[in-house]
């Protein structure tokens, strides 16, 4: 082995760091190394981690074994402590060149084995360092880091930090070099993206950087949105969702709960009517959007006809995309000393959950077929269409083009085409 190994774990904003890390690590000349880039979310996460660095270390016994991402921040004496491990570094640090400019020649001789500092003290993210990263069909561009929001089940502040904002003239610039490179899509990435701009001068909003984009950039074909808060969603993005084709019909919603105690018990800042209103406000504008949503089962406290309130809330928002989460006890959260609920019933409310979620995707699916879409090809003989549903072709088309295609029917979780 000679250059670096890098693993991924977690979210899409962890994956354009280890683009990053990839390329400092090219500059600083880091060879014979294996860095796992870890994910906090649950404790399942960490659980996957620890097993990950497990299995990297028998498959190169002679590699220098490098962790980093949200579980080595929070926790890395544990990291630091497995005999695997031999050098441990924060989401901080993992960004600057000096770190792996350090770890490179006469790794470990002149640099502590843990680089963490404290995560709450950085005030500026490193969004300029790549120019987004992707497949051959899409770019991910970060535009924001961090939570200034405390829901008592998330740890993930701890890991991140506060919220801080890439500046709007560099996210334009990016994404101009993106397009000339021959993207058809970008992808907007970040942990709490709706508080984009509050800690930049004048406190812009998500939608002003939206509309500042569309406009800048008229070259982009398509913008697309990874998720927000949709309680925080301001009038300029209300704006572009009515009158920006190029923005593209299909929102991920950080719902959570559909029953306002737990909620309230959750410390977000929405109410179960709050998620219809908005849903509602927003299909009304963009006819043809759709939406995907975050939603725990089994959170503490949680009751039969709590459940029901959230089984419901798929129906009252329409939603079609789910990611449902069994609610696990993340250790150093308030929701994690709340009563517990048993854990069958957690898992047989998932399931129902997730059995409500490929109901609403059947039936999207279904009501496309005879529809004609305008489809990012992802591979030769699958792309998606504008509210992210995925098309299979039988004959290839150029990945990375956006192609006419007529609907001629649909499976439980795909579209098909001619």
């Amino acid at each position: 082995m000679n250059a670096p190994l890098f693993t991924t774990l977690g979210c899409r904003l962890n994956a354009y760091e280890t683009e990053a890390m990839k390329e400092l690590s090219v500059q600083a000349g880091l060879t014979d190394a294996v860095v796992v880039n870890t994910c906090a979310v649950t404790s399942e996460a960490v659980r996957k981690a620890r097993q990950e660095i497990r299995r990297l270390r028998r498959d190169h016994p002679q590699a220098r074994l490098i962790v980093t991402g949200c579980a080595a921040q929070i926790d890395p004496q544990s990291f630091s402590a497995m005999p695997e491990v031999d050098a441990v570094i924060g989401n901080t640090e993992k960004m600057m060149p000096a770190t792996w400019a350090g770890l490179a020649p006469d790794f470990l001789g002149d640099i502590e084995p843990v680089q963490v500092d404290d995560i709450m003290s950085v005030r500026e993210t490193a969004g300029h360092l790549i120019d987004g990263f992707g497949t051959r069909a899409r770019a991910y561009v970060q535009i924001q880091n961090g939570c200034d929001h405390r829901c008592t089940f998330c740890i993930i502040p701890f890991g991140r930090g506060n919220s801080r904002s890439v500046g709007a003239g560099v996210v334009v610039d990016q994404i101009k070099r993106l397009v000339d490179r021959g993207y058809n899509e970008v992808v907007l990435t970040g942990v709490d993206m709706t508080s984009w701009g509050a800690d930049l001068p004048s406190e812009p909003k998500l939608g002003d950087l939206v509309l500042r984009i569309l406009r800048l950039v008229p070259d982009l074909a398509r913008l697309r949105i990874s998720s927000i808060d949709s309680i925080e969603v301001d009038a300029c993005l209300m704006q572009a969702i009515a009158t920006e084709p190029r923005l593209m019909p299909h929102l991920h919603l950080s719902l959570q709960h559909g029953d306002d105690m737990i909620l309230k018990r959750m410390k977000r800042r929405h109410l179960r009517d709050d998620a219809i209103r908005f849903t509602h406000e927003a299909r009304a504008l963009r006819p043809d959007m759709t939406f995907g949503a975050d939603i725990i089962a089994g959170f503490p406290t949680e009751t039969p006809q709590m459940f029901e309130n959230s089984m419901q809330l798929v129906e009252d928002c329409g939603l079609t995309w789910l990611h449902v989460f069994p609610y696990s006890p993340r250790p150093g959260t308030p929701a994690a000393r709340m009563p517990q609920v048993d854990g069958k019933d957690i898992k047989t409310r998932a399931a129902r959950l997730r059995q409500a979620g490929q109901a609403q995707v059947e039936r999207h699916l279904q009501s496309q077929i005879g529809q004609s879409h305008r489809v990012l090809m992802e591979s030769a003989n699958m792309g998606r269409t504008e509210q992210f549903s995925e098309v299979v072709f039988a004959t290839a088309r150029p990945v990375g083009a956006i192609v006419e295609a007529r609907i001629t029917g649909a499976s439980s979780r795909q579209l098909t085409a001619s």
